[in-house]
């Protein structure tokens, strides 16, 4: 089974496809609305579990095996399914691969970043700051009400080179290594992250494995990331290697420094979260970011997303 996943995901352009259909399309609201998204669908996996899986009365070490069935329970379901999937589209001979692209597209942010990102840019051009902090407060886990334009364009950079890594190339990287069950196992586990991957109660123990899994899929696509973004625009190899290591994530610190390198700004430093102020530390040297930084930054990430395209194409061509 793992060998029909591989043959489909390698062989045939399937890779080089559902990157296409996600950045012409993104995830369609009037599908959204109609069907939702299977990101929908592993939250709620998640919540069951946490409600059978963490209680608050049970001791650390139940409520980290809570959370390893849990993520076990995501990756079981995303394997199989994707297994499934993939044998029955490969049921339909040279169609098979088609039909995989377009499973594995939802998998795929592109289009959805750069969506996320413009809100953020368009009201700073207007100087509209409160929609700016409203925006930008939609794609970070910071508080952003006092924000002001510098705190805004840093924290929209480093949530564009952030999920880079986690929206394009990972999901990528794990399509491309194991199919459509890898693709899907991999966003399995990154939701399950996002939603209960915290340092903080009532996650500290449930969350562990989500959160460990998570770096561990991580940890090659992160590095290419930093590659691509440094491949982008000059200057992001000596920042990026002299400040991968400044971030709390043993991963978002490449992406992350790379941009702040190409973009010659700081990103990073003290932040709040839920009203406590975090004296993290600074990633990149030069000049604050602004909005003309925040542009150059999207204009990077496209170029990243183009060589995403040209290794997707050049290994359907050479195989």
């Amino acid at each position: 089974m793992p060998h029909l996943a591989m043959r489909a995901a390698v062989a045939d352009p399937v890779a080089l496809v559902a990157l296409s259909l996600d950045a012409a399309f993104g995830w369609p609201a009037r599908l959204y609305a109609r069907i939702g998204h299977p990101v929908g669908a592993f939250a709620k996996v998640i919540a069951h579990c946490e409600r059978r899986w963490n209680r608050h009365e049970a001791s650390p070490t139940a409520q980290q095996a809570g959370g390893v069935a849990t993520v076990l329970v995501l990756m079981a379901l995303a394997g199989i399914g994707g297994t499934l999937l993939t044998i029955a589209a490969n049921r339909f001979g040279s169609a098979g691969w088609l039909i995989l692209a377009l499973l594995a597209w939802p998998a795929l942010a592109q289009r959805s970043l750069d969506a996320h990102i413009m809100p953020v840019i368009d009201a700073l051009q207007a100087n509209n700051i409160d929609g700016a902090r409203t925006a930008v407060g939609m794609i970070v886990g910071r508080d952003t009400a006092a924000l002001d334009r510098t705190g805004v364009c840093r924290a929209a950079i480093e949530s564009l080179a952030e999920s880079f890594c986690d929206g394009v190339v990972a999901p990528l990287f794990w399509l491309m290594v194991a199919g459509l069950p890898g693709i899907w196992i991999m966003k399995a586990v990154n939701t399950a992250d996002s939603l209960i991957g915290h340092k903080e109660a009532p996650y500290r123990h449930f969350g562990w494995a989500a959160a460990r899994l998570d770096d561990l899929m991580n940890f090659i696509p992160a590095r290419v990331s930093a590659l691509l973004i440094c491949l982008s625009g000059p200057g992001g190899w000596t920042i990026g290697w002299r400040y991968r290591r400044a971030h709390a994530s043993p991963n978002a610190g490449w992406p992350e420094a790379a941009m702040a390198g190409v973009l010659g700004v700081r990103l990073a430093g003290p932040a709040a979260y839920d009203g406590v102020m975090l004296d993290k530390p600074w990633i990149g040297e030069g000049g604050e970011a602004n909005l003309e930084s925040l542009s150059r930054a999207r204009r990077v990430y496209h170029r990243s997303c183009a060589m995403c395209w040209l290794i997707a194409g050049g290994t359907a061509w050479l195989a």
